[in-house]
């Protein structure tokens, strides 16, 4: 890779930016690499600047589009971007964004977000008329970059050779991209638009967060002249901060929120300068680290904390978590005080604890919902990850969970590929779960509005506190009627009128997992995928039996989710509108009075069981499938596992562990309990009960794992037995932690020169040496160091203890026996 190092200066005009030092390097890159890194400093003009003079002066036929990975950052960068050509976003300079589009056939430079580009991509590989794509910020690592990263490097092997990507960032991870990306040009600007001090001070732990980060704020806002912004980790605490500072800060300071969940109408208030002759302090997530720059900002407080949503692959659910901030994450936040003049910077952590942060933030795709990605992949024709280039490969725990949950919302046939309505979903382009709610509502008109409001609310959720889905939905708000209308238009399904009877059916097909039974009066709840979810006790929710929970939250320490939104449902309606929810399973239960196994057939959605009936005698087929569950959630325990079975299993554990280039099947439990109807179920034929499935022969069950070739194979390299000088058959353990072991008496293994072994040499066993009444005398995996170094002390003992065995001074050519010498022929 190809390292271009430029120092800007320190003073400067807008034709100086610190980048415009490289532009001669960048433009020479482009056309000659496919692939180029530009690192450049906070306020150097990589993103508002640089984009204009590519437009001019780059050999660039065709429109440049330049993802940015947050809605506001992508809308104020087109706005600064077509401020400087003296026109109006859509012209030159257009955006385009969820729900919003600004563009025009004489836009040449697009600023995209929101997964667009993705959309792109998929609706034209070719990218037609593009020349140049653009990912800004790409150290945040966002799973939609991360994405249109990998599809575009496919683009340029297979389909677009001339097509260019530039990478920018202030804190580009630049050897992993160096890695991954070895012909790409590397190109570093450095120098910064103003120099920032940057200081450390660590809180006081027994001071409240709030109170702690209030103090800090107002000395320094006393100290220094000009604005101030805040970084916070999440919107609680910018909440308790700002009640913090109201009643202290002084007359001629005005406190600004920032946060994604604002309207980008209260965005833009943030961002915009304070009125002549006041001052203004931004409270702000992570949101603020982007290419946005606020106006008159020179002094920053950085907690140091963010907030990530984080999700868990076994449960479904996401959970927050406040976390130390990286080194590049530092940089950034840094930066922007020193935007517009000398700034300061103040790192609420120690200096020592900043040094010992990780250098750059994990990327989204590592702790995120896969199912969209995995759409993705399938509707480009990608079954495998690994035929794409990725940083950060998709992790396979949440691969294999983003599979499950496309199955069951219906997008995958039986070979794991989109069908008829998983294609539908992957074009609609939205969140799987609601893109089956869309399509659920078919052609009909109220059911279209009816569901295109829902989503249009999920896409947006309200932030008044209250879970009941019920009170935006009947008092819907403009921005989601405005975005329903846009969804009916890509339906192409107008009119019809909104039909509150509808929602419960709609939400299943998107959110059948979160069907809710109420366990009791505290507001506790199980959910159809059996994870437990909770209301405030307060709420009026609780009343309700029945709830469907499309929005939840899974807490740090507490056992059940959260529930954030949910609407009550009238389960006996729902059944009807949606029987395909409703399963008959035969289930079977340990009895303790008893002490038998008892079946029933249950009427189930998902973990919730509607009605329950006995059954005396069920068929084999039913109540074996109902067996193999109960053994799946009891573990394997219950079965009877005789020596035999267990040294079986040990074997093959063994066997994958000493030679691995052979297909042993996997022994854990998670592998056996996966695949009990393979090996379990074909030895149940005559099972009635829990004695029948306890003495089933678990040796001949595990054998139907292995072909009849490694069966021989087994036997051959790992014997049950091994077979001593004397003849004697005896038998090898085998264990899980440990080598293999043989207990022998001393004097049939006389005659034998070197240790045994098994796995064709690679594996000595350990020698457990008894004397001839069977006690231990040593213990070894080197009969011939032992034969040569501590038999003589053995000898001599067991000559006074047994002196009617044989004792020889060279057990190595002595003759085996199992006799005394009264029967030995040297005796």
């Amino acid at each position: 890779m190809r390292a271009i190092l430029a120092q800007a200066e320190q003073e400067f005009a807008v034709s100086d930016l610190p980048v415009s030092a490289v532009l001669p390097d960048i433009l020479a890159a482009l056309e000659s690499a496919s692939q180029t890194l530009l690192a450049a400093p906070t306020g150097a003009g990589k993103s508002t600047w640089l984009p204009l003079q590519l437009l001019e002066q780059a050999i660039l036929p065709g429109r440049i589009i330049m993802l940015e990975p947050r809605r506001l950052a992508a809308r104020n960068v087109a706005q600064r971007l077509a401020e400087q050509l003296n026109q109006p976003p859509g012209e030159t300079v257009g955006y385009r964004m969820r729900g919003k589009s600004c563009v025009s056939a004489t836009t040449r430079l697009e600023v995209v977000t929101e997964g667009i580009l993705t959309r792109m991509l998929q609706q034209d590989p070719m990218l037609d008329g593009v020349s140049l794509v653009i990912l800004d910020e790409f150290h945040e690592r966002s799973l939609q970059a991360d994405v249109a990263l990998a599809l575009l490097l496919d683009v340029q092997q297979g389909l677009r050779e001339d097509l260019k990507i530039l990478l920018m960032s202030a804190t580009l991870d630049n050897a992993r991209l160096a890695a991954m990306l070895p012909d790409a040009t590397l190109i570093i600007s450095a120098g910064r638009s103003y120099p920032v001090e940057r200081r450390y001070a660590s809180l006081n732990p027994s001071v409240r967060f709030e109170e702690a980060v209030a103090r800090e704020v107002l000395q320094l806002l006393r100290d220094e002249s000009g604005s101030l912004l805040l970084f916070l980790p999440g919107v609680a605490e910018i909440e308790r901060v700002k009640r913090e500072l109201e009643s202290r800060v002084a007359d001629d300071i005005d406190l600004a929120p920032l946060y994604g969940a604002l309207s980008l109408a209260a965005q833009q208030r943030a961002i915009l300068p304070a009125p002549a002759g006041r001052r203004k302090v931004v409270l702000a997530t992570n949101i603020a680290e982007t290419s946005l720059t606020i106006e008159g900002i020179r002094l920053v407080v950085d907690s140091a904390l963010e907030r990530r949503a984080l999700f868990d692959a076994r449960t479904g659910v996401t959970r927050l978590q406040t976390q130390r901030i990286s080194q590049a994450s530092m940089t950034q936040r840094a930066g922007r005080a020193g935007r517009l003049m000398p700034g300061i910077c103040l790192h609420l952590i120690s200096s020592e604890q900043a040094a010992r942060a990780a250098a750059h933030s994990e990327a989204e795709i590592l702790h995120s919902d896969l199912s969209s990605l995995w759409l993705e992949l399938l509707q480009w024709g990608c079954t495998q990850p690994e035929q794409l280039q990725w940083i950060d490969p998709p992790p396979g725990k949440s691969l294999r969970a983003a599979q499950q949950q496309l199955t069951q919302l219906g997008a995958l046939d039986d070979n794991g590929l989109l069908n008829a309505q998983g294609r539908r979903m992957a074009q609609l382009g939205s969140d799987p779960r609601l893109s089956a709610i869309l399509i659920a509502a078919g052609q009909d008109a109220d059911a279209v509005a009816s569901a295109a409001l829902l989503v249009a609310v999920l896409e947006d959720p309200p932030r008044s506190g209250s879970a009941d889905l019920r009170e935006a939905l009947y008092r819907p708000q403009p921005q989601w009627q405005r975005r329903a209308r846009q969804w009916q238009h890509r339906l192409k399904v107008s009119g019809g009128r909104v039909d509150e009877a509808r929602f419960a059916a709609l939400l299943a097909a998107g959110f059948s997992d979160r069907l809710a039974r109420r366990r009791d009066r505290s507001g506790r709840y199980q959910l159809a995928n059996g994870l437990g979810a909770k209301l405030d006790d307060q709420d009026s929710l609780t009343r309700n039996e029945w709830l469907i929970a499309p929005a939840l939250l899974q807490g740090s320490a507490a056992p059940d989710a959260r529930i954030l939104l949910a609407l009550p449902i009238d389960i006996v309606a729902l059944c009807q509108q949606r029987p395909a929810l409703i399963e008959w399973r035969t289930e079977v239960e340990w009895d303790d009075e008893k002490g038998t196994l008892r079946a029933f057939k249950r009427e189930q959605i998902g973990a919730l069981v509607l009605k329950t009936q006995p059954l005396a005698r069920p068929e084999s087929e039913v109540l074996h499938a109902a067996m193999l569950r109960w053994v799946a959630e009891k573990g394997l325990s219950v079965l009877g596992w005789s020596p035999a079975a267990e040294q079986l299993r040990l074997r093959l554990h063994c066997a994958a562990e000493w030679l691995p280039a052979e297909n042993w099947p996997a022994m854990n439990d998670a592998a056996l309990l996966d695949s009990l109807e393979s090996w379990l179920l074909p030895q149940m034929s005559a099972v009635r009960d829990l004695k029948g499935l306890q003495s089933v022969d678990l040796v001949s069950a595990l054998l139907h794992l292995l072909t009849w070739s490694q069966r021989q194979r087994l036997d051959t390299v790992l014997p049950t037995h091994y077979t001593v000088p004397t003849g004697s058959r005896l038998p090898v353990r085998y264990h899980a932690d440990k080598p293999p072991s043989l207990a022998v008496r001393i004097q049939e293994m006389f005659g034998e020169a070197t240790n045994p072994t098994v796995a064709e040499g690679r594996v000595p066993l350990v020698l457990e040496l008894l004397s001839p009444a069977q006690r231990p005398l040593q213990i070894t995996r080197d009969l011939a160091a032992f034969w040569r170094g501590a038999y003589p002390e053995v000898q001599k003992e067991m000559k006074g203890r047994y002196p009617r065995h044989p004792w020889p001074d060279d057990p190595t050519s002595a003759l085996p026996t199992r006799r005394t010498k009264k029967y030995s022929p040297q005796g």
